[in-house]
């Protein structure tokens, strides 16, 4: 892949005054791109589920997640006056660039929030240049958010944002409407440092970088006119940090996981609201290295295109992954991350040493997002069982319902829906009745967390039962499957999809060995392999479609295959993964022990002998036929 040579993938990123300069950088490309009234800023011909007049509304605002922080700060930035200009034009009813008056579930309340945090830290650049009638102009526009339906989710707190900010300016404003905000906000919260975002079953990067975000800036504003619930905010956030840093690599990375992934260093978000909230949970110079290695390994990924512009996609430009509401200014809400920029150069933040991750559990047990998060340095991996995102974004099985996720290798999406290639099946069991169209668990039935596994079961068709175990085993993981099928079925396993480059010589340490049972693809840039415990099923390396992967735009997949006529099957396969060549060889030589009895199963650590996961197989799943 071309990496283009610009001045954000020069930048070293190791102080403030670095950090400062990546949002100058990062917006200095744009200026081309904004409408002649300055309201609307034009990136591109792709499309979204809204408007186009929005989708250049959205463009506009987001850059403010940055420049925001950046001018409360002390820093500048020579796009101020554009975007004074821009919301006197886009605020104004008669003027041509009017961003519009709202409607229910409409997008440009998603927008309000920045600009109602720009009146809270800066209303000097804001409001205070604005005329009267011009006030008056942004005044009604922001208090249109009051009177329309709002989704019952993270959406409330940009109501709390664009009251808070015409509060803060001195404008009219309801404190009735953030009272109500606050009140269902509240609702969602799980335990444990954990919310859901509203009433649903998905446990994402919508926890931190919107729920916790917005509150922690909230508590970092009002402590002294609400402190009650400021200190719950931080309370919260400060347990919920211990969780959320074994989502996060050695190198900076993190964990590939949900919807909305073309936020990018928006996963680096909460650290700085951390900071900006003044949440002292974790050494602030852990808190510096979490923020800017994950800023410096986004800034070595191709994530630009040529001129320096953000693009829709996750490590590489790719609109197969996006969701229904990424325009082409939509990844600029990666901007979250600067928020700590309005903390001045004393903050202990900005004062620390950079420091490495702390000594870290190899295992994190986290329920409220129903995951096992495996943490072996530069490969971070969590096995799920149990969410479900119920408005059913595009591709929602591949973001949710695969039975692993990592850093390194992110997960595919499918292209198409005929075949293994087009499918991209990684971390899944994908099941077909033959005719190359499969189905892979989409929502479980039911899902246990358990310290050291865990359980789902879930129906693909109406008379096929499936049971699935997922257990942690270090650089591997172990999954276990009890079929239980009402008709024939054909199925096919996938491990890790991993990168795979033509012409890479043999003797650069590529390494595609296929067994009766197993298949390994080896390179210099790491490993994915998996084997067939119970030696029933045929292995295979696939090629998968170009462009169905997060992390890399060709990959080949290690996959199991198996043919399962009516009754019940056992199906077990240990998964490995690791992104580093020598640590992948000289793991593939220990695998996980499967041991099973004529009453049970069990899996053992290969080193130690110690027992990971045991099962008696003495109560059979039957299929029911009166359920076909």
């Amino acid at each position: 892949m071309v990496k283009y040579d610009l001045p954000i993938t020069r930048n070293p990123l190791q102080t403030r005054a670095d950090v400062q300069e990546a949002v100058r950088q990062l917006t200095e490309p744009l200026k081309p791109y904004f409408s002649k009234g300055g309201a609307l800023l034009q990136l591109g011909n792709t499309g979204a589920v809204y408007e186009e007049r929005t989708a250049q509304m959205e463009a506009f605002a987001r850059p403010l997640w940055g420049l925001v922080p950046l001018a409360a700060g002390g820093g500048d930035s020579d796009l101020w006056d554009t975007y004074m200009e821009g919301i006197r034009h886009g605020t104004d009813p008669q003027h041509e660039e009017y961003w519009g008056d709202t409607g229910h579930v409409d997008q440009r309340f998603v927008e309000m929030a920045a600009i109602g945090l720009a009146l809270c830290l800066c209303p000097d650049r804001i409001w205070g240049p604005l005329t009267q009638t011009e006030r008056g102009n942004l005044n009604r526009w922001l208090l249109q958010i009051n009177r329309f339906e709002l989704p019952p989710n993270n959406w409330r707190f940009f109501i709390v944002l664009a009251n808070l900010g015409l509060k803060r300016a001195g404008g009219e404003y309801s404190q009735e409407s953030v009272d109500g905000a606050l009140a269902l906000l509240d609702t969602f919260y799980l335990g444990d440092g954990w919310y859901s975002d509203g009433l649903t079953d998905q446990r994402d990067y919508y926890i931190p970088f919107a729920m916790h975000f917005y509150g922690l800036i909230y508590a970092g504003m009002m402590g002294g006119e609400d402190p009650e619930r400021c200190r719950m905010y931080k309370e919260r956030a400060a347990r919920f940090a211990h969780d959320f840093i074994y989502w996060f690599a050695e190198d900076g990375s993190a964990l590939a996981y949900g919807r909305s992934l073309t936020y990018r260093f928006a996963q680096a978000g909460f650290w700085g609201a951390l900071a900006y909230a003044g949440v002292d949970t974790l050494d602030w110079g852990v808190v510096k290295g979490l923020l800017l290695r994950n800023l410096r390994w986004w800034f070595r990924q191709p994530i630009f295109t040529p001129d320096g512009c953000l693009s829709i996609g996750y490590a590489y430009p790719n609109l197969i992954m996006a969701e229904g509401y990424n325009a082409p200014g939509s990844p600029y809400w990666a901007f979250k991350a600067f928020l700590p920029l309005a903390l001045g150069e004393e903050h202990p933040l900005w004062q620390a040493e950079e420091k490495p991750l702390p000594a870290l559990a190899p295992l994190s047990v986290q329920k409220h997002a129903r995951m096992l998060v495996s943490h072996t340095g530069n490969h971070v991996t969590a096995l799920t069982s149990g969410q479900y995102a119920g408005f059913e974004p595009a591709h929602t099985t591949a973001k949710y319902a695969k039975f692993a996720y990592s850093n390194a290798f992110a997960f595919s999406v499918p292209k198409g829906h005929t075949g293994l290639a087009q499918g991209a099946y990684d971390s899944m069991l994908a099941l077909s009745e033959g005719d190359d169209w499969y189905k892979v668990r989409q929502r479980c039935e039911e899902a246990t967390v358990e310290a050291g596994w865990i359980y789902s079961r879930w129906k693909p068709w109406a008379d096929v039962t499936v049971e699935t175990w997922l257990i942690p085993a270090g650089h591997w993981h172990v999954r276990v499957h009890r079929l239980a099928a009402g008709r024939d079925l054909t199925g096919a396993e996938g491990g890790f999809a991993i990168r795979w480059e033509h012409r890479v010589p043999e003797e650069a340490g590529t390494h595609l060995r296929t067994g009766p049972h197993d298949a390994l693809a080896s390179f210099s840039w790491g490993a994915s392999g998996i084997v067939d415990l119970r030696q029933v099923r045929r292995a295979e390396i696939i090629p998968c479609e170009a462009n169905t992967n997060l992390m890399h735009p060709r990959t080949v997949l290690p996959t199991l295959h198996g043919t399962f006529p009516k009754g019940e099957h056992w199906l077990a396969a240990a998964i490995l993964g690791v992104p580093c060549e020598g640590e992948g060889q000289a793991s593939w030589s220990t695998p996980p022990v499967f041991r099973e009895s004529g009453d049970g199963m069990q899996v053992l650590d290969r080193e130690t002998g110690a027992v990971l996961w045991s099962f008696s197989t003495n109560f059979p799943l039957t299929v029911d036929p009166s359920s076909c």
